[in-house]
């Protein structure tokens, strides 16, 4: 994935996230992320997914991944939609996902 490019996420049509790309470690790709008016919504389910994987409460953080993928979209830098994806957003302005164009199985691989 080509550093600097913006993968955007959506809610109900309305961007609110721009995730530029500053590199990845594959299956990841990390980015900084720009929050937008109408993140402020999602703020606490990423913080909640991110203490739960310090935590190694992996049963809240797929809950907190199945909040997110009901509730939101992204799109490539192409503007396509993404198919499936499983996105931390970081309180530090860093975000990491990993996409694919097929559905994830049930483990979320």
């Amino acid at each position: 994935m080509a550093d600097g490019a913006v993968w955007r996420l959506h809610h109900a049509g309305r961007e609110i996230a721009r995730l530029t790309v500053t590199g990845g470690d594959f299956p990841w790709v990390h980015a900084s992320a720009e929050t937008l008016p109408g993140f402020e919504e999602f703020r606490s389910v990423f913080a909640e997914q991110e203490r739960a994987i310090d935590d190694e409460d992996y049963e809240r953080a797929d809950a907190c991944y199945e909040r997110i993928r009901k509730s939101l979209t992204m799109t490539f830098p192409d503007g396509q939609p993404v198919a499936e994806f499983w996105l931390h957003i970081h309180g530090d302005g860093t975000a990491g996902w990993r996409w694919s164009d097929e559905p994830f199985d049930e483990d979320g691989q």
